[in-house]
């Protein structure tokens, strides 16, 4: 028993035609803690489209909350817990900042948004600083695990970067595992949540988890191809023109 997990990450229409690339950036994997239960780490990060190295900000949160989250399962089992959020949050700014620094750069040009789901059968820590979402399934049915950021003027939002990320960081924590979980970026987000009441909606997260929950191990390796297929095509660029990001991750008994 284990999670099914994909993510793909794929440029906006407006960065296509910009020539810029795409500054979103993701990860999903399932490791082994040394009890042998399961550990579900997902995460998301998107660059802000103002910060001169926005993507490889994004890229470098994911690479440095992956390398934390190894450690963690190296050393045994651990708690899912507010404070190991605020770790995790700290150790992707001092990537982030001595990145900046050898590059003679501030740490804003590297902003970013970050969002990190991490789930075992011991419960369930989502996290969040800036905009995008998690929507998660403990057994009581999808809901919205956090109220999408927003700044203090319209399409602004917070980022990693900024001086007061770990005051705004946001955790969710449940007792139970994530049956079906979903992480994306702002790209996707009008599409995934009913903006109005910050629900989800369901119609759009339906069809994902039942198809993986229904594909055979055999053909496990089509998923990203059908999700980065997917988060291309007209109908989601008719719907948004950023980059878009989405992990999904659902349980298989």
């Amino acid at each position: 028993m284990t999670w099914r997990v994909v993510c793909a990450s794929n440029i906006g229409t407006s960065h296509i035609y910009s020539g810029t690339s795409c500054q979103d950036s993701c990860w999903a994997q399932v490791d082994y803690l040394p009890n042998k239960q399961p550990l579900l780490s997902m995460f998301v990060s998107d660059g802000a489209g103002s910060a001169v190295r926005g993507g490889d900000g994004a890229e470098l949160a994911i690479e440095a909350a992956a390398i934390f989250i190894a450690e963690k399962v190296k050393q045994g089992e651990f708690g899912l817990s507010d404070t190991l959020a605020t770790d995790l949050v700290l150790a992707i700014r001092e990537c982030i900042y001595s990145s900046a620094e050898a590059a003679s750069l501030k740490a804003r040009d590297y902003a970013c948004t970050f969002i990190g789901v991490l789930s075992s059968p011991s419960g369930t820590l989502v996290l969040q600083v800036g905009d995008g979402g998690v929507v998660v399934d403990v057994g009581a049915g999808l809901e919205v695990a956090v109220v999408p950021m927003s700044g203090e003027y319209a399409n602004m939002t917070h980022f990693i970067t900024d001086e007061d990320a770990v005051t705004i960081l946001a955790t969710k924590i449940y007792p139970d595992r994530a049956m079906c979980v979903a992480a994306f970026t702002d790209g996707i987000q009008r599409l995934a949540l009913n903006m109005a009441n910050n629900t989800p909606h369901e119609p759009f997260f339906t069809p994902f988890f039942n198809g993986m929950a229904q594909t055979t191990v055999e053909h496990e390796d089509q998923l990203q191809g059908l999700l980065v297929k997917f988060l291309g095509s007209d109908a989601v660029n008719e719907r948004t023109d950023d980059d878009k990001t989405l992990a999904l991750a659902v349980w298989i008994s």
